[in-house]
């Protein structure tokens, strides 16, 4: 038994070596995005309508599956709807993994050799600061989604220049849809490449709130993974203690699983806040105008459940239930199985991140900050074939 818990402490210490290791290995690029555009137009409330032009080409299919959704990274979460506008994207929705998304999930699979031509409109909000610089003067700083893994033929911003007084960088003017638009282009950028810019008008522009002020979506993925690799770094300690202490004493030990439950209070608006259209039940987003439904989350205890809410206490599987008390208030339950060792002595170790999914899920939040296609989340990414629930129970018949 000694032995088993030896080879299961260092399939969990590979797990998480692997990533890194793997990331290196692979040497071919999966995707070459050729035409990269957004085209922005100021709307009289200082919202942003955006309309991103995409050309993909998937340059890989067999190292990982054939390209079915990807992110493209977007200012931050208080977008006001989003849609698709091209009939190859099937669904379209906001997606959060360390930053903010639009999720394009398309209507088939594409292969080694496909160019997928995408496009979706975007209508933005908190993206501008007020007398930041100069006072009496609001700047937009905006930059594209960039992608890591991946390189860029062409990247394209077109900005409509009415009202504005200025640009950083300088940009060329141009007549374009029937308006006069900045435009900054950049060619062969290369993969992590970035494009920042900033647009400067008078206060008195648009109707601008001060209330709205920007978020900083790329210093709030930052510091999601920074916390990540802390995370990575104190768990990877941890595991080499484990296995230090396998090896040093002779106890017996068995593996057994362990529940978590997590428990999310969610509350929905009562209409769609973009279009006002009738909320529709299990949506997250409008049908509509895809704008999110969700006004607030967070994770709660069972302690925190009212009293009164005694159905919702006894809860302990998968589903969304309703609350009795409170309209439009629903609790998110999520169970999931996590190996534990016990040892037949007092003491006991376990780790968090024993389940399959974590090594990958941790590594995903540096390596695919920005955009990408469909990522380790969904598959191993990192082509380790490494199966721990295989591990698990291939020791435990012996």
């Amino acid at each position: 038994m000694r032995k088993s818990i030896k080879i299961w402490m260092f399939a969990l210490l590979l797990a998480m070596v692997i990533p890194f290791l793997g990331a290196k290995a692979q040497a071919k690029d999966l995707d070459q995005i050729r035409d990269y555009e957004i085209t922005v137009d100021v709307n009289k409330d200082g919202t942003l309508n955006m309309l991103y032009h995409i050309e993909w080409e998937v340059l890989d299919s067999t190292s990982e599956e054939p390209l079915t959704w990807v992110k493209i990274g977007i200012p931050n979460n208080k977008y006001v709807s989003m849609k698709k506008l091209t009939s190859n994207i099937k669904k379209i929705g906001y997606y959060s993994a360390s930053g903010s998304y639009a999720r394009i999930d398309f209507d088939k699979s594409y292969r080694k050799g496909d160019i997928v031509k995408f496009e979706f409109q975007l209508v933005q909000d908190y993206v501008y600061q007020m007398n930041q610089f100069t006072e009496g003067e609001t700047v937009y700083g905006f930059t594209p989604g960039w992608f890591n893994d991946i390189k860029v033929d062409k990247l394209v911003i077109r900005w409509n220049a009415d009202k504005a007084i200025s640009t950083e960088p300088a940009a060329e003017k141009i007549s374009y849809n029937n308006g006069t638009y900045f435009v900054w282009t950049e060619e062969n950028v290369k993969k992590g490449g970035k494009l920042p810019v900033q647009v400067t008008y008078p206060n008195d522009a648009f109707t601008f709130d001060p209330s709205k002020m920007q978020i900083d979506g790329d210093k709030e993925g930052r510091k999601t993974a920074i916390f990540a690799g802390v995370i990575i770094a104190i768990v990877a300690l941890g595991f080499v203690g484990l296995i230090v202490a396998a090896i040093a004493y002779d106890n017996t030990a068995n593996m057994k699983a362990s529940t978590k439950i997590t428990r999310t209070k969610i509350v929905y608006h009562d209409t769609c806040p973009g279009c006002g259209g009738a909320r529709t039940e299990g949506k997250n987003n409008c049908p509509y105008c895809g704008a999110s439904l969700i006004k607030s989350e967070e994770i709660i205890k069972e302690e925190e459940i009212p009293k009164e809410e005694k159905a919702l206490r006894k809860k302990k599987t998968d589903g969304l239930y309703p609350y009795s008390s409170s309209p439009n208030t629903y609790m998110l339950v999520h169970v999931t199985h996590v190996p534990v060792v016990r040892s037949s002595s007092a003491s006991s170790r376990s780790s968090s991140c024993a389940h399959s999914s974590c090594a990958c899920a941790c590594a995903c939040a540096c390596a695919c900050a920005g955009g990408g296609r469909a990522g380790c989340s969904t598959k191993d990414f990192y082509n380790t074939n490494l199966k721990l629930r295989q591990l698990y129970l291939k020791q435990n018949n012996h």
